[in-house]
């Protein structure tokens, strides 16, 4: 599978097309054994609902993408049904995922700057990128994304799970960048307004677009450095150490979280 992003088409472009289509939050996804996989047509996949907006994307193995979003209460074609991007996860190619979430990003980005956000005008689509501009004042906005680092946190052979309110499973601690900060300056501040302790040797694992709506998950590896587990109660409501043959509900396995619980496993188990 090649992916190549664009924000413009090919002049000569034709055929069929990979449509990542939007109805709310809900995908439309083609079911075949037991896969998800996205409708690949030379026409509008659902011609019964209206289209509020498109956005090319580029091109997946030489054929062209669009993210598309949709209005209307009706049914999908036969074979085809709209699925929210957390349930699709697990039933989709993690590539076309990617894409998946791309497209999401972007419509929602769209519908969320029709209007400029320093005089009040109506924006504008801006030729040759994805960009929104306001023929007014002339300010220019791009996709938003929102940074925030994850970790996971080692104590010897434990673990420091976490369990957020209103979450039934346990994950590793995360919070948003806040302006100002570096990445290792915000995990330290978010580790001590959550479970009150300090941590050290912070070394970079990998980073994940996490398209709910608009955020880009930095992970992180740290070591436990001193204080005592003491849960803030309004973003967690659980805290405490675990090994790796004692772990609680994890976090879904397309997660980057997952993944930082999956080292820990591999380079701590007993």
């Amino acid at each position: 599978m090649n992916f190549v992003p664009e924000a413009v088409p090919e002049a000569q472009a034709g055929g069929p097309a990979h449509w990542f289509v939007f109805r709310r939050e809900e995908l439309l996804v083609c079911l075949e054994s037991g896969l998800a996989v996205i409708p690949f047509t030379a026409d509008n996949p659902v011609p019964e609902f209206e289209m509020i907006r498109k956005i090319y994307l580029g091109r997946l193995d030489g054929s062209p993408c669009y993210a598309v979003e949709v209005s209307g209460n009706g049914c999908p074609l036969p074979g085809t049904e709209f699925l929210g991007l957390r349930k699709v996860s697990g039933l989709m190619e993690e590539g076309l995922y990617k894409i998946a979430g791309r497209a999401g990003q972007l419509l929602h980005w769209d519908s969320t700057h029709q209007y400029c956000g320093r005089c009040g005008a109506r924006t504008k689509p801006k030729a040759g990128e994805h960009a929104r501009f306001c023929p007014l004042c002339g300010l220019t906005g791009y996709p938003r994304i929102s940074p925030a680092v994850i970790c996971v946190i080692t104590r010897g052979k434990q673990i420091l799970l976490v369990r957020r309110a209103g979450v039934q499973y346990y994950s590793v601690i995360a919070g948003f960048v806040e302006p100002g900060e570096t990445l290792e300056e915000c995990l330290r501040r978010e580790v001590r307004e959550e479970v009150g302790i300090e941590i050290t040797n912070i070394n970079y694992f990998g980073s994940q677009p996490w398209p709910f709506p608009h955020s880009l998950m930095v992970a992180f590896t740290a070591c436990y450095a001193g204080g005592e587990l003491a849960v803030d109660m309004v973003e967690i409501v659980e805290a405490g150490w675990y090994t790796a043959g004692n772990l609680p509900g994890l976090p879904p396995h397309f997660s980057i979280a997952r993944k930082l619980v999956n080292w820990f496993v591999e380079n701590f188990a007993e």
